[in-house]
């Protein structure tokens, strides 16, 4: 860095050609983009390097007020490492004590020994005040840390002139307008959403079991078929209200009437299912009596659950197909009881590997995200999925005697035995995985993923999964657990296989650019199956339930060519026969008969809807139905971690902004 005496925003840039009057050329530093300008004028070098290197726009404003401060003048405190190599160097008012002792704490209590403070409404102050307020959202911390002294010294180390802002104000102002921002940018967006569906998230606290959560979640279409998700409401969980609740929800949205699909798990009315995850991996595993026995016992009350949505809100509900796959793993784990305890072993296994081989080492084996984490106990949530389960379970058995090895010796090494039974148990499970990671995706450390990026994987993705599952169970065998392949195939059978027969979901994977019928043994009949839909959604087209203010505004029509004017010139040109609206079957025929493509669907449809204004009718509807689990549910996955008494506890209330928040983070902060 140069030196803060002297501060120029041409020390950021080479200059490479200097005229008359002052006029320069220079190349930036950091992308080599030529700039012209004056000397006396450097108002283009300031603005290139706030559009596209912030940082160094940052350390350029920095040093300014470094300078302005009078910090040359003081002494600067260098700290090094390495042997005594400087690392950085930080300005040392006077009065101000690093080390946080009586004095430093009185300086940074009075005012910094005479710097002067931000006005409030200073451009830094606020930037300053919103980036703790998005580092509380996209952590989850409570907004009590801002009270914190080492948190405010630290504040004060690294910019003295800012005044932190109290809990009341963060909590009380702040939050809720980054709140009231939200709604309306939601608002605004479902009031021109092109379709839209909705899903239901249910989470309660294990910590906690008096606090839960309900979530609802709009998947939309915007009018130029971008897709696009957002958190309507997180409520506190009341089970006997959560119909009044969804739809309290949805009208105060302005999408009451307007979802094409509700997708939510069939339990949701009666128990709320903890997560599957293989036995021994996880050291909250699921009790025999806990709310699953709701799965074991029969679906009590999904038939009232169902009727309520026809009768009371007039909408459809889909399963939740990622939940689906979910429960058939379980379902197939419980039938084989020598499964436990090798399960059980393997766990053991890697907690012991994971807490005294170094992990440098361990990354030669588990190189996969999320799957180091230490001991099970301090096991991130993404350890406790049974798919990133299972991958490191697959990882281990190809690599027991190396992380034997590493480990030294020890009675936990897995034997002969239960590494067949292991294999076995990964091979058949490996289409369930697959399928998982399809409509789930690769999900990342939560270190890292404090925020999500938006995939929406639609239900096209379910039906070609379920014919591959079929078809690998019934060509598979497991000599060492025969009930294993018996019950995945009756969980399969009665969880996945409606599927097959669905019309909806049939309407979805045709018009699948990347499926089409390619998948069907009766093409025919699905033909007439697609048709028959398409003549069901395509009568109501025209009538859909829109506001009226919120129709598609009507494009301006194209400049039209001379040629299509009559005149005697061109009498000898053959008049063009008038173009025919086509019929579902024309349109759907022509659309089969064009070869299947790799292109995103709603890539596909945006530029086909012209061609195939029928089948995009219904093609924008199908595609909206998310086929995985949403955002939200990872969210409160985290959420569950900071209410763990050693971390403290947040007010409900607190705790319901701030999942809402990070929800929709990318909506305030894209």
């Amino acid at each position: 860095m140069a030196s803060v005496s002297k501060v120029s925003i041409l020390d950021y840039f080479n200059i490479v050609f200097e005229g008359e009057n002052g006029k320069i050329e220079s190349n930036c530093k950091a992308c080599g983009t030529r700039i012209q300008a004056k000397r006396s004028v450097t108002s283009n070098f300031v603005t290139h390097l706030k559009r596209k290197h912030q940082a160094m726009y940052d350390d350029f404003v920095k040093r300014k007020d470094m300078k302005r401060e009078g910090y040359p003048s003081a002494p600067m405190h260098t700290l090094t490492a390495n042997g005594g190599n400087a690392r950085y160097t930080l300005p040392v008012a006077t009065g101000v004590g690093v080390g946080g002792g009586a004095g430093g704490m009185g300086a940074l209590e009075g005012g910094g020994g005479g710097v002067t403070k931000f006005d409030k409404h200073d451009p830094r102050q606020v930037l300053i005040s919103e980036a703790i307020a998005k580092m509380i959202v996209r952590d989850l911390q409570p907004v009590s840390m801002v009270e914190n002294c080492g948190f405010r010294v630290l504040l004060h180390l690294l910019e003295p002139r800012y005044t932190p802002d109290p809990q009341y104000y963060i909590q009380n102002q702040l939050l809720p307008a980054y709140t009231y921002q939200a709604q309306m940018t939601i608002r605004q967006a479902l009031a021109s959403a092109h379709a839209l569906s909705l899903s239901l998230d249910v989470w309660r606290a294990s910590s906690a079991p008096t606090l839960g959560y309900l979530g609802v979640t709009c998947h939309f279409l915007s009018l130029e078929w971008q897709m696009g998700s957002a958190l309507l409401a997180c409520l506190p969980l009341t089970s006997n209200q959560i119909l009044s609740d969804f739809e309290e929800v949805c009208h105060s949205h302005g999408v009451s009437g307007r979802a094409f699909r509700v997708v939510s798990d069939p339990l949701l009315a009666t128990t709320t299912v903890k997560p599957c995850s293989l036995p021994g991996f996880c050291q909250e595993e699921d009790d025999e009596n806990d709310a699953e026995g709701g799965v074991r016992n029969g679906h009590a009350g999904e038939e009232a659950w169902e009727d309520s949505w026809e009768r009371d809100l007039g909408v459809c509900r889909v399963d939740c197909f990622s939940r689906s796959l979910s429960h058939c793993v379980r379902e197939g784990l419980r039938s084989c009881t020598q499964l436990a305890s090798a399960l059980a072993k393997a766990g053991r296994f890697y907690s012991y590997i994971t807490t005294v081989v170094p992990p440098d080492k361990l990354r030669q084996v588990f190189d996969g995200p999320g799957m180091v984490t230490g001991a099970l106990g301090s096991a991130s949530p993404l350890l406790r999925d049974w798919a990133t389960q299972l991958k490191v379970l697959r990882r281990l058995l190809g690599s027991v005697e190396v992380l034997a090895e590493m480990s030294g010796p020890g009675e936990m090494v897995l034997g002969l035995p239960e590494t067949a039974l292991l294999r076995e148990l990964t091979d058949t499970l490996e289409p369930f995985m697959e399928a998982w990671d399809m409509v789930c995706g690769e999900r990342q450390p939560d270190t890292q993923t404090d925020v999500q990026t938006d995939r929406h994987v639609s239900i096209s993705l379910a039906l070609p999964c379920v014919l591959g599952i079929r078809k690998h169970l019934s060509e598979t065998s497991t000599p060492h657990c025969p009930s294993l392949i018996a019950s995945l195939s009756q969980a399969a059978e009665r969880r996945l296989a409606p599927i097959l027969e669905d019309p909806l979901y049939i309407t979805a994977t045709t018009l699948d650019p990347q499926f089409k019928l390619t998948w069907s043994s009766d093409p025919e009949w699905h033909r007439q199956v697609v048709l028959q839909e398409l003549s069901k959604y395509s009568a109501d087209s025209n009538t859909e339930r829109l506001p009226h203010s919120h129709t598609s505004p009507v494009p301006a029509p194209s400049p039209v060519s001379s040629l299509a004017r009559p005149c005697k010139l061109f009498s000898f040109i053959k008049q063009r026969p008038m173009t025919q609206a086509k019929s579902p079957e024309q349109e759907l025929a022509i659309y089969l008969r064009e070869e299947p493509t790799d292109e995103e669907a709603l890539h596909y449809w945006r530029r086909k809807a012209i061609d195939f204004p029928l089948l995009a009718q219904v093609a924008k509807r199908a595609l909206t139905i998310p086929a995985c689990s949403t955002v939200v549910e990872s969210i409160f996955s985290k959420a569950e971690r900071c209410l763990r008494p050693e971390r403290g506890r947040f007010l409900p209330k607190n705790l319901e902004t701030l999942i809402y928040l990070k929800a929709n983070y990318r909506l305030l902060w894209p």
